[in-house]
This record gives structure tokens, sequence and C-alpha cells, in this order.
């Protein structure tokens, strides 16, 4: 019993720590920067769940909720481009390019927060995930010194779905150590100033 109690522990936390940050695209707080975080290509186009992700995007920048998108994904090599292939789908959905601002290492969810955070210089935010994984990204960003609400893409409970809710019991552990220990991103780098001439262009 004890050990079931520890084991549920992170995901406790993570459930409370993102307990009142969650919005729908309708009635979320206008909000100068949206943050949507990579989730696989398929033949170098966004995978159905990122495209879901990019459309609520680009809803709220449509709609006059969001100013400027910051698309963070996975860079590592030269044949897997996330957020390229991101800002790309939002240019076909409406989102100028000149609003779309990419973070090239963004390799897991903290790294994402904390680069957010410490390399564009983002000190508040709407999240935009899966509905499955909203609740992470926004406790890792509460804890990288961002001021979060998250907005949760519905999709369809089909196998790639029950397999991420499953994988996010198991990901709350690494997420509560991050959140403790805070360490730096696989790759930090200087300060970038795309999300402030973004917003600048946007007036």
């Amino acid at each position: 019993m004890g050990l079931c109690v520890l084991a549920l522990l992170p995901a406790t936390w993570m459930f409370l720590t993102a307990d009142g940050r969650l919005r729908t695209p309708g009635d979320v707080p206008r909000t100068e920067v949206a943050v949507v975080f990579g989730a696989g290509l398929w033949d170098g186009e966004p995978s159905p769940y990122l495209a879901h992700r990019l459309d609520t995007a680009a809803l709220l920048y449509t709609t006059g909720r969001i100013k400027v998108v910051l698309v963070t994904g996975d860079n590592s090599r030269k044949d897997y481009d996330e957020p390229d292939a991101m800002r790309a789908y939002l240019a076909r959905h409406g989102v100028p390019g000149r609003r779309v601002v990419t973070d090239y290492a963004g390799f897991d969810t903290w790294d994402s927060c904390i680069r957010a955070r410490k390399v564009f210089g983002v000190r508040r935010a709407v999240l935009i995930s899966q509905d499955f994984h909203i609740r992470r990204a926004v406790a890792l960003c509460r804890a990288a010194g961002l001021t979060p609400y998250g907005v949760g893409v519905a999709d369809v409970r089909d196998t790639t779905w029950y397999y991420g809710a499953t994988r996010e019991l198991f990901a709350a552990a690494k997420a509560a150590v991050d959140a403790a220990v805070r360490p730096d991103p696989r790759f930090l780098g200087p300060r970038e100033k795309g999300i402030a001439e973004a917003l600048a262009r946007a007036g």
C-alpha cells in the first residue's frame, strides 16, 4: 500500500499544481504568447495529434486570443525538423510566419518550458497540448517560472490516446524530479530575441 501511495504522489502533485490553470479555447485569457509542444512528424508533416495542437493555436490567433506562437520541438538531426514543419503548417492555416517563433531544442516538456523562460524570455503563456499531457506541461512550466494557462486538445480515444494517457503516469515521476531539481535543458544556448521582436511587430 505504501508503494502505491508513493507511486501516485507525482501524479497527485501534477494534478494539484495544474488545478485552476486549464481553459478552453473560448475562455482562455488573452495572452501574448502561446507555446505549442511537438508531437512527432509523419513523412515530414505534423502527425495528426500535432496538427490538432496547431489547429488550436491557429484558432486562438485568428480569434485574437494570442499574438505570437512559440513552436517547440525536436531538431536533433538534419532529416527531422519539428519546429519548421510546425511553422509551415501554421502559415497554411492563417498564422503569418512573422508571428511564429521556433525553438529547435525542445527535446522534452521540461526543456521546452525552461527554454521558453530562460532563452526566449516568456513569462506568461497559453500552453497547447493533448488533454492527457496538458497538466504535466502546466506543472512543469510553473516550476520553470512561467505563469501558464493550459488548453487541452481532445482527441479520439484510440490506441495512441490510451498509450499517451498511460505514459503520463510514468512521466509524472520524471516531471516531479525535474520540478524539484530544476536542471538546465539539454541545450540552453544564448538568449534569443525572437519573441520580443515578433511582439513588437504585432504592436
